[in-house]
């Protein structure tokens, strides 16, 4: 019985620390501490082992739960009815969250806010294209929290961060905003600009 509660423990966990990465963002900008995002992004490269892990240890904890029990010869010996942490119901909900921890990444963007932004160009040779090679972003969500962050910048005409290329194409008035402070913004979700070139 004690095996059981280990191997859920270990599967939450190991569930956890496999969406870790691309959690934190999203708890980074609810709480308002945007340069904490980052914070657990060394865990990416660890991603396919937690998730691994999490499919042995909760297939192990499922293979126990279900396999035949040996028939005792003797009635002396009443089959008691388990505790609600060592039954099926709770292995059941405990796989369902690993589930969706596992699959957060894919789904993270919906935390984000959508502020639609009205837009006043004065001058049209004022918009610039910039292109800011990031290093540490691992998954949607920090794309969408390095576009949070510009965005709240005046002047900023569209943003599209992408942690597949490691980049965020920024259009902006630079008579309202400049390249230092965009970078600045970058920089403060704890991601880094290592490069920058003018489209």
């Amino acid at each position: 019985m004690k095996t059981d509660k280990k191997l859920i423990g270990a599967g939450l966990l190991t569930a956890i620390a496999a969406s870790l990465c691309c959690i934190t963002p999203v708890l980074a900008l609810v709480a308002g501490t945007s340069g904490l995002a980052s914070t657990f992004s060394w865990l990416e490269p660890f991603r396919p082992y937690f998730i691994g892990l999490t499919i042995l240890v909760l297939g192990f904890a499922w293979y126990q739960k279900l396999k035949p029990k040996k028939q005792i010869d003797c009635n002396c010996e009443t089959e008691e009815k388990p505790k609600f942490i060592q039954s099926k119901m709770f292995l059941g909900i405990v796989t369902a969250f690993a589930i969706v921890m596992l699959a957060f990444p894919y789904y993270s963007s919906i935390f984000y806010p959508k502020k639609e932004k009205q837009i006043i160009v004065v001058d049209k040779s004022n918009i610039k294209k910039i292109e800011f090679t990031i290093s540490g972003m691992t998954c949607e969500s920090c794309g969408e929290h390095v576009n949070h962050e510009v965005n709240k910048l005046t002047g900023i005409i569209s943003s599209n961060a992408s942690y597949e290329n490691g980049n965020a194409i920024v259009e902006f008035d630079n008579s309202k905003t400049n390249i230092s402070e965009i970078e600045k913004a970058i920089n403060s979700t704890g991601y880094s600009v290592a490069d920058k070139k003018e489209n």
